[in-house]
């Protein structure tokens, strides 16, 4: 059921949610968690599919403040518009979209104070451009955890370094998300005889990805040894990472992704294999990311410590090939 409110005020939401609720039966008893999405004029609905397929894992209300790229017009009269989808059209959640015009648009905080869900943990997902301080921005101090997306941003690089100097507990990004499957992968072939120590590591993987500087830094932190960073140039799969290669003194392991969800495992002395290793989508980051509302220290040691080590001579001729 969809129910539209044109012109509408935070107080007149939430009545209409418990009349909603009263009439229909739909309830918010079982919601863990209320997750603000803040977005673009237009660029709501793929963000609402993600959250109503993750809130199958994690039932949820889920608030959608709209608003538009550009600072508020002067001439433009202030007014918020309201989109309350539940049942079949809110997946397990309930969703609120708020849209605001003009200078209501300016205090995005108002616009949802009153509408979460009491006592239950407060997230945010920008699933566009992020601000430039997710825990300073307006909807960051209100939420436990705060989420960006350094590829959806013009520049993931420079993204990705903002984040490494504003970072606080709470704070994390779907470039380190995506990396879930190639860390386990990596790590479950570590893990195997003959335990011989790393002696070089190079990654490999699109001028810019942020995943793949991320993958470094772990990598480089974990393993203690100088990581290479290299651009991928006529590869199949244009974007994200496409290869690592761990050298020890038995030989060298390869895990590369030549299509865009297989990859491929060489290690010495072993047939090859072919591993599903498929690009993550929103929907699969945005559940993993709820399923621990606490800080992720590992990812904060990586932006804190991790970033700054890799980011020298190897990311100036990281960032260098990019241009050329």
């Amino acid at each position: 059921m969809i129910v539209d409110l044109p012109n509408t005020t935070t107080a007149k939401i939430s009545k209409a949610l418990v009349r909603i609720r009263e009439d229909g039966g739909a309830v918010a008893l079982g919601r863990v968690l209320t997750l603000i999405i803040a977005t673009e004029f237009g660029n709501e609905e793929e963000a609402i599919e993600a959250a109503n397929d993750a809130s199958r894992e994690h039932p949820m209300r889920v608030l959608v403040v709209s608003t538009s790229p550009t600072a508020p017009s002067s001439d433009e009269e202030a007014r918020v518009d309201a989109q309350i989808r539940v049942g079949g059209d809110a997946g397990a959640s309930e969703v609120i979209v708020v849209t605001a015009y003009g200078d209501a648009a300016l205090d995005q905080e108002s616009l949802v104070t009153g509408l979460l869900l009491p006592d239950a943990p407060v997230v945010a997902w920008w699933p566009g451009e992020g601000p430039e301080s997710a825990s300073e921005s307006p909807l960051g101090r209100i939420a436990q955890r705060r989420i960006t997306d350094a590829a959806a941003s013009a520049s993931p690089l420079d993204a990705m370094h903002r984040m490494c100097k504003t970072y606080v507990p709470g704070d994390t990004d779907f470039a380190w998300t995506r990396l879930t499957l190639w860390r386990a992968q990596l790590a479950a072939v570590l893990d195997q005889p003959p335990y011989e120590p790393i002696t070089a590591v190079t990654v490999n993987g699109a001028a810019d990805s942020a995943s793949t500087m991320l993958l470094a830094a772990w990598l480089q932190m974990q393993l203690e040894v100088t990581v290479t960073l290299e651009v991928a140039e006529g590869s199949p799969v244009p974007t994200g990472i496409h290869a690592v290669v761990l050298e020890r003194a038995s030989g060298t392991i390869t895990l590369e992704r030549n299509v865009a969800s297989i990859a491929t495992l060489t290690q010495p002395d072993q047939p090859v294999h072919d591993i599903s290793l498929p690009r993550r989508s929103l929907r699969d980051c945005l559940s993993e990311e709820l399923r621990r509302l606490d800080p992720d220290k590992l990812f904060g040691n990586v932006v804190r410590y991790g970033v700054s080590e890799i980011t020298g001579v190897e990311i100036e001729k990281y960032v260098k090939a990019k241009i050329s």
